[in-house]
Parts: structure tokens; C-alpha cells; sequence
């Protein structure tokens, strides 16, 4: 049985287990500037399986905590927003890029 837990990150909830890298929208508990390969800690873990048994938290697992290691700080391409209103002369653009953080889970623990 493979051992994973179920993290909250920015408002999003992530399945992860050991060695996993997902992508997650930067938070301040994260990543700041210049934070490539440090670690980071998450602790609002909802749920953590191990060896087929299961522990649920209310809301969070306690002592349970998943250890990442901040890979890249990167920005998705950009998103253009056009609004239009015909025969009116009204036009309006506007451009957004997400920064989101790449994270490698080292570690989940439950202790």
C-alpha cells in the first residue's frame, strides 16, 4: 500500500505521497522571493493513509505534517481578458499571469 496524505494549499486541496511534485498557486507560507530549494512545511493535512488504515482529521490530522521541498517559482503564460460591447466604441483588455510554485514532497509525517 502506498502511503499518501491530502493537503490544504492556497485554498486547494492536493493528493500527494512521497517523491510526488505538484504545482500549487504561491502562497506567502510557501514561497517568497528567492526561496528555490529550501524546505517548507504544510501543515493542514486533512488526511493520511498508511499501510491500508486511514486517519481523518477534524478538521486537520494533529501532529501530522507533510514536508516539500520548493523546486521553482514560475508564472503560467498569460491569460487575456477582452470585454466588447458592438456599435458602442467599448472596448476594454486586460492580462493576468499566475505565479505558481513547483513542490517536490520529501517526506509525510505523522508524528
Amino acid at each position: 500500500m502506498a502511503k499518501y496524505a491530502v493537503v490544504i494549499v492556497g485554498s486547494k486541496q492536493y493528493r500527494v505521497s512521497e517523491n510526488d511534485v505538484i504545482e500549487t498557486e504561491r502562497v506567502s507560507a510557501v514561497a517568497g522571493e528567492n526561496s528555490d530549494g529550501k524546505e517548507v512545511k504544510l501543515n493542514q493535512v486533512l488526511l493520511v493513509q498508511t499501510n491500508g488504515k486511514a486517519q481523518v482529521g477534524q478538521p486537520f490530522v494533529p501532529k501530522a505534517s507533510v514536508t516539500c521541498e520548493v523546486l521553482k517559482t514560475t508564472r503560467l503564460p498569460k491569460v487575456i481578458s477582452f470585454k466588447f460591447k458592438r456599435r458602442k466604441g467599448y472596448k476594454r483588455k486586460k492580462g493576468h499571469r499566475q505565479t505558481v510554485v513547483r513542490l517536490r514532497i520529501k517526506r509525510i509525517n505523522t508524528e
